[in-house]
């Protein structure tokens, strides 16, 4: 799985690459935080149209060559990146960059299941997220750490390098698919999907991890680098270090594979809703304690949540990974630039709020529903 996993884990650290600088573009563009939050906003929302397209397309035209385009389109917005002379630029630079992703993220959830997972069942999708929490360390620790000597369009530009080597090491090893099923026509496939209720289930749930994840994390620094923490961004960055939880993504797809990936999504849900709580008061032990509990809910039921998107059809899996991912990131973007929103107006505590709210109104969805299987969800 080497050449997948290391293209996955370079489209990952360009993903969210802004997040643990936020303060430092807002600075140096003269915009409020919500604006600088935009950076991670017009990427998320350019992957979910871009699912759309990546999805199909890879059930038409082969889950390989998908992967390793998208890997070479990611490197030019990348790089210029290094020479942006004012916000606007920089969003149309990370919009390009989220036009690309789909084709390694949104691919990603069929090929593990089609390649990989006939060997090694929910752990290969384990090990697939295990690849995004390094993609994500690298994005936001080896960015905030290199800002402070090369300044931080520097450090954006310099991780053009991962996607590049992604494509050379993914050309030599990746192998195709040779059992993908499709309907004949691309909008009869993605129709169909739209009528999943397991999709739609899953899609709501992660949709809810990720609104709460971005948000939380895009303005924690914001908080550790104000009163009374006053941490500098280079310190602050290091609460991404907690995204090492993310080792957890191998376990939780076993165990998804023994009681259902709607089980692990529910307790998912409290595990991420109630740590955000945790984060309210203004003590370092619980604020580190509560965004430990947001980052293992998000890693354990995204695992769960994408092996229900694989489980949910045998047929069109592209595209149903493809409306997963719209709706996913579509949610991701809105908590970028609300949770901005929610500082702004009421500080940490109104992000907690927020961010809070969501997963623990899934999980209420979730429970609900009980235990559900696809035959289940088609049958009601």
């Amino acid at each position: 799985m080497f050449g997948f996993l290391l293209g996955a884990t370079a489209m990952f650290a360009a993903m969210y690459s802004t997040q643990a600088i936020l303060p430092q573009i807002s600075a140096t563009f003269h915009v409020s935080a919500a604006l600088s939050g935009l950076s991670i906003s017009a990427t998320i929302a350019m992957v979910a149209v871009g699912g759309w397209i990546w999805g199909s397309y890879s059930d038409r035209r082969g889950r390989r060559r998908s992967l390793i385009a998208a890997s070479a389109l990611l490197i030019p917005p990348t790089v210029a990146l290094a020479v942006v002379p004012n916000l606007w630029v920089l969003l149309v630079c990370r919009g390009l960059q989220g036009l690309c992703m789909p084709g390694l993220l949104t691919v990603g959830v069929p090929y593990v299941t089609e390649v990989y997972a006939p060997r090694l069942g929910g752990r290969a999708m384990g090990l697939y997220l295990l690849a995004l929490v390094a993609g994500g360390l690298i994005g936001r620790i080896g960015v905030a750490e290199l800002s402070t000597v090369t300044g931080w369009r520097g450090a954006l530009a310099t991780l053009g390098v991962l996607p590049a080597a992604g494509v050379l090491v993914m050309s030599r090893s990746l192998p195709e698919v040779t059992d993908s099923q499709y309907s004949a026509r691309a909008l009869h496939g993605v129709l169909a999907q739209l009528r999943n209720p397991t999709l739609w289930c899953a899609a709501g749930a992660g949709s809810a991890l990720l609104f709460c994840f971005v948000g939380v994390f895009s303005y924690v620094s914001y908080r550790l680098e104000a009163a009374p923490f006053s941490l500098g961004p280079a310190t602050s960055s290091f609460i991404f270090v907690l995204w090492i939880v993310g080792a957890i993504g191998p376990w939780a797809g076993r165990l998804s594979d023994r009681i259902g990936w709607d089980k692990v999504a529910l307790g998912a849900l409290v595990c991420t809703g109630t740590g955000v709580l945790i984060t309210v008061p203004a003590v370092l032990p619980t604020v580190v304690l509560g965004l430990v509990l947001v980052a293992t809910g998000m890693f354990a039921g995204v695992t769960a949540v994408q092996l229900g998107v694989a489980q949910s059809t045998t047929v069109d899996r592209g595209s149903a990974s493809g409306l997963y991912f719209t709706s996913y990131y579509l949610t991701g973007a809105l908590g970028a630039f609300v949770a901005g929103l929610a500082w702004q107006g009421a500080a940490w505590l109104g992000v907690a709020l927020l961010c809070a709210a969501l997963p623990l109104l899934m999980a209420l969805v979730l429970a609900s529903r009980g235990r559900f299987s696809v035959v289940d969800c088609r049958r009601r």
